[in-house]
């Protein structure tokens, strides 16, 4: 069988330094003389007892090994943390979540380099983890594939009075509303949040088999893909198909084509260009406004509306959604298993059309994410405009200055916020937080707290579960010098999503001036990986990459 990479440890030409490898290697009771005959794969894990999206990843990962090793190859795992953004809300340690995803890309990318792996299987649920393994999948180009640790049960499905709704503006009741955002299983929150937005797009990229992404953690079919993608790995080896097959230009499109149609978190702004980067490919935002006009919100999963990830499994999953935007996807596009997308799409089963609606009925007549600009953000931003409700789309109102999270989550208990107010929190970039935290946390308390009209905007990130008129990723960002920085209690901002557009009303010229007068606070950074993430990070609209 071929040994693409890992015949530098066997090579015997290099005597007598391969005997001292085969010498150290013989030490983990594997059969040395088994090894140079077989690829060598790693599996490589993020799973954690810390979180319920990543508990059930080591059966998973014995399930991949069995299929590794039934394909004819030697799988060993290795592992990455599992940041997990629900535990870290609302304090310090949000800052250091986004800037994980490229620790986990670089520690992946190194350490297989390092020790020679012939192809990967990656494992992962949430939502920085399953990004940074792509960004190492496209680095390292080796066969790879990804099972995906599923959606999880919310705490709502086991009440008697659900509503068959897992959204939690379904629900009037505190402990409802609660329950709604609580996980009761092992897996992903069921939400279309980043984490299970990024499982579907490692099916709409081709790297996972077709149909598993959606599968729920605890369901017995997940561990038969496990076992199936450790099989596959190990014959795509053997036909040389690797990840610059499967991921090229137009399997980025195909992803953001069907983010827009599921109604994907706004995340996907950061990470698909971040991926993108890596194959040498720019992506700009505005993609976004040209697909969206195209491809409608197809799907009403939560916060758009009240199905749950496993509702979407039931129905038919990815390739059902496949199945509807046939007419747009790039159809040639391959998948892991060498088949195409079109391919798939045609084979595909759609079980629920209230789930997967047919694309002449849709959810929403646009796609769930909008890019904006205007003088308050030249380079851009984005909102989550499927989670919007209508009569929200278009805002003006007065600034609620807050220079932190902190300080609007004081001003929501301190009850100074004003119906009719665009709050502002700014110094979250990725410079100025630095790390870019979400602001998931900001936008619960406000609805928490009863507000109906207050608008949001941050140079920070929200959660794929925020809704309303939560515009994020402003950039420039007030650590470089953007707009943001320099507005002040009582201007007036715009929000204009129809038109696409957010701006403050003043004048070029008192913005040039203010903007002159303006120097970035200074953030606070602990000693460590985060000052030089501080310094070498891009701004958000280009994937907040490490240059």
């Amino acid at each position: 069988m071929k040994k693409p990479v890992s015949i530098d440890v066997f090579n015997d030409k290099d005597f007598p330094v391969s005997l001292v490898r085969s010498m150290i290697i013989k030490g983990t009771g594997v059969d040395v003389e088994e090894l140079k005959e077989k690829p060598i794969i790693a599996i490589v894990n993020s799973q954690t007892d810390y979180n319920p999206g990543h508990m059930h990843l080591k059966t998973i990962a014995e399930r991949v090994k069995e299929g590794v090793h039934a394909g004819g190859g030697i799988p060993f795992e290795i592992n990455v943390p599992a940041p997990c953004d629900g535990v870290t809300l609302g304090h310090i340690g949000m800052k250091f979540v986004l800037a994980q995803r490229d620790l986990i890309a670089d520690m992946v990318e190194t350490h297989v380099r390092s020790m020679r792996f012939d192809g990967m299987v990656m494992i992962a649920s949430c939502d920085k983890i399953i990004p940074g393994m792509l960004l190492a999948a496209a680095r390292l180009d080796l066969a790879t594939t990804f099972i995906t640790g599923g959606p999880g049960s919310a705490q709502i499905r086991f009440k008697a009075g659900m509503k068959d709704s897992v959204d939690h503006k379904s629900y009037t009741d505190i402990l409802d509303k609660l329950d709604t955002a609580t996980c009761a299983t092992c897996g992903a929150c069921e939400i279309m949040g980043t984490a299970n937005t990024f499982q579907c797009m490692t099916e709409a990229l081709g790297l996972s088999l077709p149909g598993s992404a959606n599968v729920p953690g605890f369901h017995s079919e997940k561990l038969l893909f496990a076992r199936n993608a450790g099989k596959r790995v190990v014959e795509m080896v053997e036909e040389e198909l690797t990840a610059s097959k499967i991921i090229t230009e137009k399997a980025i499109e195909n992803a953001i084509m069907i983010d827009l149609a599921i109604g994907g978190s706004t995340n996907a702004t950061l990470h698909l260009p971040a991926l993108a980067y890596e194959i040498g490919m720019e992506l700009p935002l505005e993609l976004f406004n040209k697909y969206n006009q195209q491809i409608p919100t197809l799907c009403s999963i939560a916060p758009n509306g009240p199905h749950g990830v496993m509702d979407l499994f039931v129905a038919g999953g990815v390739p059902g959604v496949m199945k509807r935007l046939s007419g747009d996807l790039n159809m040639d596009e391959l998948n892991i298993t060498g088949q195409t997308i079109g391919e798939i799409a045609e084979a595909a089963v759609i079980n629920n059309e209230e789930v997967i609606p047919p694309k002449e009925k849709p959810h929403l007549d646009q796609g769930g994410t909008a890019f904006l600009k205007g003088n308050l953000a030249p380079e851009g931003c984005v909102v989550k405009q499927s989670a919007v409700a209508d009569d929200l789309k278009i805002f003006s109102g007065p600034v609620r200055i807050c220079e932190s999270e902190k300080e609007c989550l004081q001003a929501i208990a301190e009850k100074t916020i004003q119906e009719g107010e665009v709050v502002v929190i700014r110094n979250e970039g990725p410079k100025g937080g630095p790390g870019m935290p979400e602001m998931l946390a900001a936008t619960m308390g406000l609805e928490l707290a009863g507000y109906t009209k207050v608008a949001m905007i941050t140079d920070g990130r929200f959660s794929g579960a925020t809704a309303g008129p939560c515009v994020g990723h402003i950039s420039p960002e007030a650590a470089d010098k953007g707009p943001i920085g320099i507005l002040k209690n009582g201007d007036i901002v715009d929000i204009n999503i129809p038109e696409r557009s957010l701006n403050v009303q003043l004048s070029d010229d008192e913005i040039a001036e203010r903007l002159k007068n303006y120097t970035p606070r200074t953030p606070e950074i602990p000693p460590g990986y985060m000052k030089r993430y501080a310094k070498y990070v891009s701004s958000a609209t280009k994937g907040a990459v490490l240059l």
